[in-house]
């Protein structure tokens, strides 16, 4: 699993108007080729008038499935450049769909690929942009004699806290970045003096900043 990858939050959308055409740039986060093409095809039905829905999509770890289509825009004008947004802001698992509505105007090739270059853009701020981190949960289980303390060190610490459990003793769910996650569990086994049982949960991926 990557440490980090960057992505967009959720479904959005966002319009640009270039010399009398509308484009409607939309992106969604998906995690499967299939989830993607359904997307596609929901945004070419909303959008059945339309003169052109030109869709790109990375998704994978590695980036291993890349397609872009220019859906009746000269070849290399639409699809393309939509992808080559992705690739330039490194963003992964996402769907774009870029809805163009005809002005009466052409714009050429070189202002067709800056069209959707921007209506990709655009679609990426609608849904939001973000980062995702990977943190490995620690669960660490100690005497309530402990709590007021580890809370303490914790939150100078700043470090990330899941759910808290109220037992016969209390395990607190800490969650480091995967890659502070053998430090951490040296600092607590020694903060602990060794009474602290320490146990790994699953690496999980939240929101930078949030």
């Amino acid at each position: 699993m990557l440490e980090t990858y960057k992505t967009v939050r959720e479904y959005g959308s966002k319009e640009i108007v270039i010399k009398k055409s509308r484009f409607i740039g939309y992106a969604k986060p998906v995690k499967t080729e299939e989830e993607a093409i359904t997307f596609i095809e929901e945004i070419k039905k909303k959008h059945w008038n339309a003169t052109h829905n030109c869709s790109a999509y990375i998704i994978g770890e590695r980036d291993e499935i890349q397609k872009a289509s220019d859906d009746g825009e000269p070849s290399g004008t639409a699809g393309k450049p939509i992808l080559e947004v992705m690739k330039n802001q490194h963003r992964k698992d996402v769907v774009i769909v870029v809805t163009r509505y005809f002005g009466g105007i052409m714009l050429g090739a070189g202002g067709l690929i800056r069209a959707y270059t921007d209506g990709a853009v655009a679609a990426i701020e609608g849904a939001g942009p973000i980062t995702k981190v990977l943190h490995q949960q620690v669960l660490v289980e100690v005497d309530y004699t402990w709590l007021g303390k580890l809370e303490n060190e914790l939150r100078n610490r700043g470090t990330r806290m899941g759910e808290t459990q109220f037992t016969d003793k209390v395990i607190l769910t800490c969650l480091p970045v995967v890659s502070e996650a053998d430090r951490f569990i040296a600092w607590m086994t020694d903060l602990t003096q060794g009474q602290a049982m320490i146990q790994r949960g699953e690496a999980v991926y939240y929101i930078e900043g949030e």
